[in-house]
């Protein structure tokens, strides 16, 4: 991330500190307190709350323009939701992944219906290459959103759906990757509703 004074003004700490704390705690399975734990063994007193406010200013901005740069992803994708808690609410967690298991894209949803996979699958048509194929699982919603993104050209005419159950391995292992994140940063444990 190039640092503009712009950027890192009225800030107390150097802003390869401030990005290297917003890298950890993005990259790795850390919450606010790990962080602040870590940067207080190398001598610096963060607070949590200072973390917390810096990955909501900078995280958006490094992921913007790290997005050009990104290798590009194959033409395969597995796309499926699962539940988080965010804050007090429940939400559906979008995901999608291509092959090789990297993350493609991320979308949070109040309700799993056809208007939020429509929204997910324009949202993955921003990316540099179109899919040719999309696997799912046999949620209802997902034929009805598929016929009419092609229809409004958000996917190509010869873009394939997969109803395959066995496809979506690669993105259930990423799921258990998200609420192993999310357990570390969450206070409750891990108790969706209805069993999912």
């Amino acid at each position: 991330m190039k640092q503009t004074k712009s950027s890192f003004k009225w800030r107390h700490f150097e802003p390869s500190l401030i990005l290297l704390c917003v890298r950890w705690y993005c990259r790795y399975q850390l919450s606010y307190r790990d962080v602040e734990e870590m940067m207080c063994e190398r001598g610096l007193d963060v607070d949590h709350s200072t973390l917390l406010r810096w990955v909501q200013r900078y995280a958006p901005e490094i992921n913007k323009r790290i997005r050009p740069h990104l290798k590009m992803s194959g033409t395969s994708y597995r796309i499926d939701e699962t539940y988080v808690k965010v804050g007090r609410e429940w939400k559906y967690l979008y995901g999608a992944v291509d092959s090789a298991g990297d993350t493609v894209e991320f979308m949070l949803s109040v309700k799993r219906d056809v208007s939020a996979a429509k929204r997910f699958f324009r949202k993955r048509a921003d990316h540099r290459r179109l899919s040719f194929t999309v696997g799912t699982d046999e949620h209802a919603s997902y034929p009805e959103a598929f016929a009419v993104s092609v229809q409004e050209k958000v996917l190509p005419l010869d873009c394939k759906l997969r109803r395959v159950k066995y496809l979506d391995n690669i993105i259930e292992q990423d799921h258990r990757a998200i609420r192993r994140r999310w357990r570390c940063s969450a206070s409750a444990p891990f108790t969706p509703p209805n069993g999912r």
